[in-house]
């Protein structure tokens, strides 16, 4: 069974940092461009990052630009998404996506998707 699973989702005060992992089972992330996809209550699912499956390429949204890192461990199947200096307005739950081509920023242009985190940004 292909699947994705993320993690390390949480309560943070403005200011802190998460890390965020995306573990696949049942398949390799080795040929998948991954993204990483947030929606918060009443807003439509928006694009945070993505990177490439040689991990060579990455890309992110404007308003993490600069605080948020994508990496990627092909040898443990793992995609990371390092958010530092968080912000309320970046509270939603998160996902990761796998897409068996480049990079997109459209969600719906992804094959398999995990089942969210919630990051929550409150003091």
């Amino acid at each position: 069974q292909l699947q994705l699973v993320e993690s390390g989702g949480g309560l943070v005060q403005p200011g802190g940092s998460l890390r965020l992992s995306c573990a696949a089972s049942g398949f390799t992330l080795d040929y998948y461009a991954i993204g990483w996809f947030r929606q918060a209550p009443g807003k439509e699912r928006e694009g945070v990052s993505c990177i490439s499956s040689s991990g060579g390429s990455t890309n992110y949204a404007d308003s993490v630009k600069g605080r948020f890192t994508i990496s990627r461990d092909n040898a443990k199947n793992t995609v990371y998404l390092q958010m530092n200096s968080l912000k309320p307005d970046d509270t939603a739950v998160y996902y990761c996506a796998a897409r068996g081509r480049e990079c997109s920023s459209l969600w719906y242009r992804y094959d398999y998707w995990g089942q969210g985190t919630q990051v929550t940004v409150s003091s």
